[in-house]
């Protein structure tokens, strides 16, 4: 079996400085579009250069970067936390309900064009709380969109909470109580955030609770922590999804239980080379993944910052992975099965994705 080294990886200036580029040039032929289930993204990773300054200017905010080139040569990350600085720097533009609502309306129009049928959509509220934003105008925000998501833009879409691994796990608890209180319209509940040094076992309450009050459960795991934090996930926080959970090809007894369970990843190609989680995108495990037979599916994470949309990433992994059309196909079916769709919704998608000719 194919394994992965998930040691300390090259800064991209060296790798560039070498000759090896991050991405591929992509024919348009390449990037045509699959009906896909987009089962990982961050909703604030959607934030374009172009709305952070929209948004600062309607709210009277002063940004640190003087203009849209000053901000986007900060989008060159050297770990996880590198990014996490800018990603929870950029919130403060967030403000009001009209504000997420106008976020989350530029990431399904973007998301319709990436042939995006369904998303299940991660929020952080508790970035938000800190910052003084009531928890009802985020969630409300939000929500006063995607009710009309299928109708506006052809996508289905599902709410999910994160909470923040790097905070107390009391804190996730009150506000997954307050979330429930106020019939927030959420299906979920997710874990991300600063990986390393937080381990899933930090919030087996908060999966308790969450499963008593009948939301699905998932979380990152495996993407910079190591693979004992999926068995974790797995087996503490009893989640049904790992997000990203690339570093499993490490462990053979993890992959082969991971098989056998049929459990999805949803693995992010361009974010894992973006921050470092791997050091080119032809050397990313993906395509051991899938010859292991994982149940992975490809997704954009944080979009904005990681060098592109759903379909990106699928252009740049048949280009520089090779993996086939049949390899796609298979990844986006994979994507509708792994959903927390009805049963109803994603017999439409199969459907319309078998329809699809590719």
């Amino acid at each position: 079996m194919e394994t992965y080294d998930g040691g300390a990886r090259a800064p991209q200036a060296e790798l560039e400085a070498e000759g090896v580029p991050e991405f591929a040039e992509i024919p348009e032929e390449v990037h045509a579009a699959l009906p896909v289930a987009e089962l990982h993204l961050h909703l604030e990773g959607t934030l374009e250069p172009e709305l952070i300054f929209a948004l600062a200017e309607r709210n009277g905010i002063a940004l640190p970067y003087a203009d849209l080139a000053e901000l986007r040569a900060r989008y060159e990350f050297t770990d996880l936390q590198s990014f996490l600085d800018l990603y929870y720097a950029n919130m403060a533009v967030l403000r009001t309900e009209q504000d997420f609502a106008d976020m989350t309306r530029a990431y399904l129009t973007r998301a319709a064009a990436a042939g995006v049928r369904h998303a299940e959509i991660m929020l952080d509220p508790q970035a938000h709380l800190s910052r003084g934003v009531a928890l009802e105008t985020c969630v409300n925000g939000v929500a006063s969109v995607l009710a009309g998501s299928e109708q506006e833009f052809g996508i289905s879409t599902l709410l999910i909470a994160a909470f923040l691994r790097d905070q107390p796990e009391e804190s996730a608890l009150a506000v997954l109580e307050q979330l429930l209180a106020m019939n927030a319209p959420i299906v979920g509940i997710g874990l991300d955030s600063a990986e390393v040094g937080n381990p899933p076992s930090k919030f087996e309450r908060l999966f308790a609770r969450a499963k008593d009050a009948g939301l699905r459960r998932i979380a990152h795991a495996g993407e910079e922590g190591p693979p004992s934090y999926i068995i974790e996930a797995l087996e503490l926080l009893d989640v049904e999804r790992i997000d990203h959970g690339i570093r499993c090809m490490e462990d053979p007894e993890l992959v082969e239980r991971l098989v056998n369970e049929h459990l999805p990843l949803t693995v992010c190609p361009l974010s894992n080379v973006r921050l470092r989680a791997v050091d080119t995108l032809a050397g990313h495990p993906l395509a051991g993944m899938l010859a292991a037979g994982l149940n992975v599916s490809v997704n954009s994470d944080d979009p904005a910052y990681f060098g592109g949309y759903v379909d990106d990433n699928f252009a740049q992994i048949k280009s520089v992975i090779g993996l086939s059309e049949f390899d796609c196909v298979r990844l986006a079916a994979n994507s509708i099965r792994s959903s927390f769709a009805s049963e109803e919704r994603k017999t439409e998608l199969l459907a319309e994705l078998a329809a699809s000719g590719r």
